[in-house]
């Protein structure tokens, strides 16, 4: 089956378009067809056919998207964490698509490459594991040997991804508007939108991503608790990048039986959130893919990171409002907030926020950012927030927005709420985002 599903996975332009095309086509006609029989329907019976019908959307949009791989598969593993904009019946059939990708043919992947870097692979390397260890939505990635016995990872971009980024996010932006699915003004929706076309441009040249390893690196460089890997020039490319082979633990294993006890992973919490803190408001580059995926971890309290394709750069009024915002939340300023956020696009001009809402909404959003050790492994956050926003009328939410500012940096955020999770930490991380709040950009 999962042979099957490789060799019916687009690989041409033209392949992607008519299988988007095929789904947007679907998906119109079942929305017209609810419309129509909305017209006869109760508002009870139509409220229950509009759940199901979004249910349906969401789990085609995540079948096809995931068969695709590429740029529609990654905006939708974005577009899974983005409850703001999507309802939540079909970010919740999104979700599906963080799961590991099932890996292109080995022939693909070999052609690729040496068209890449233009000898056969033989000549490139010494030894190259056929079976990739790890495969995501723009690439996969292989272990290696170089010739002169270095042990190396090689990540291989599929074919067709870069030149299909604008007709694939053409596409999946007609799905999410058929039927007003999204709760977010065009204007919003088009900056969000251009962020991570932006973005995804980026992260498919590995020319960028190299100077991006290099960049943290040096900044870095005062830190060997953080190891980024190098980079091997000469076996890297536009779409090929070679970098050295750096082990650790993967995140689901940091436990106490692979020789992390709770003061080393309180520590990997705090230098985690620190490298964050420094990344965002004194380098103003953030790695902003959470993934589980791109992190491993020692028992000596090193920190390996992976997969620099996707770096948010903070214009410096950009970093500046977001201290300021952070501040204002820490220090109750309710009406300096509202109008940070009203600067920042994440509220919607023409309407009224009271300092109630806000007060009861930031004192559950820093919990975890208290004086005192806040327990990450027993968190309930996540969930206390689901219920507050079920608690909170709609009119209320709909006068906040996404903010294309901000972001992947909330991406960044909200993902590694679930590292800290996952690693039990039990710290107070009030004193670190002091810090960090306290950070300037140094040169």
């Amino acid at each position: 089956m999962a042979d099957d599903r490789r060799r019916k996975r687009p690989t041409t332009a033209t392949g992607r378009l008519f299988r988007l095309t095929g789904m947007t086509t679907s998906i119109a006609t079942r929305v017209a067809g609810h419309q129509v029989k909305g017209w006869f329907q109760s508002d009870m019976a139509k409220a229950a056919d509009r759940e199901k019908l979004l249910q349906h959307i969401g789990r085609e949009v995540a079948a096809t998207l995931g068969e695709m791989k590429g740029a529609v598969m990654k905006v939708g593993q974005i577009a899974s964490q983005m409850q703001d904009i999507l309802p939540r019946e079909i970010s919740d059939q999104l979700k599906v698509l963080q799961n590991a990708s099932a890996p292109m043919p080995f022939h693909v992947i070999r052609r690729q490459l040496e068209r890449e870097l233009g000898k056969p692979l033989d000549t490139l390397f010494a030894d190259f594991e056929e079976t990739p260890f790890a495969a995501a939505s723009i690439g996969q990635v292989h272990r290696a040997t170089t010739h002169d016995g270095k042990d190396v990872v090689v990540k291989v971009q599929y074919p067709a991804v870069k030149e299909s980024i604008d007709s694939d996010m053409k596409h999946l932006r007609r799905i999410l508007r058929l039927g007003s699915l999204l709760k977010v003004d065009e204007a919003a929706l088009d900056a969000v939108f251009k962020e991570i076309r932006n973005q995804l441009h980026e992260e498919l040249d590995y020319h960028q991503e190299a100077g991006n390893l290099k960049h943290f690196q040096a900044f870095h460089k005062d830190q060997p608790w953080l190891v980024i890997p190098q980079v091997f020039e000469d076996l890297s490319s536009e779409k090929v990048l070679t970098l050295s082979q750096e082990t650790g633990i993967a995140l689901d294993q940091v436990d106490d039986d692979h020789g992390f006890d709770q003061a080393t992973r309180n520590l990997l919490g705090e230098r985690l959130f620190d490298a964050l803190g420094q990344q965002i408001f004194q380098l103003r580059a953030v790695h902003c893919d959470p993934h589980p995926g791109n992190f491993a971890f020692r028992p000596d309290g090193t920190i390996v990171i992976y997969d620099f394709g996707a770096v948010k750069r903070l214009p410096p009024q950009d970093a500046d409002l977001l201290r300021k915002i952070v501040r204002s939340a820490l220090n109750e300023q309710w009406e300096q907030l509202d109008e940070l956020l009203l600067e920042l696009g994440a509220r919607k001009k023409d309407t009224q926020v009271n300092g109630q809402f806000y007060a009861t909404w930031i004192a559950l959003l820093l919990r975890a950012f208290d004086d005192k050790p806040y327990d990450f492994g027993r968190s309930e956050l996540h969930t206390d927030i689901l219920r507050q926003v079920k608690r909170t009328p709609l009119e209320q939410m709909l006068k906040f927005q996404p903010s294309s500012r901000s972001l992947l940096i909330e991406r960044v955020v909200s993902g590694h709420y679930w590292t800290m999770m996952k690693l039990g930490v039990n710290t107070a991380f009030r004193p670190n985002l002091e810090k960090a709040l306290d950070l300037s950009r140094e040169g």
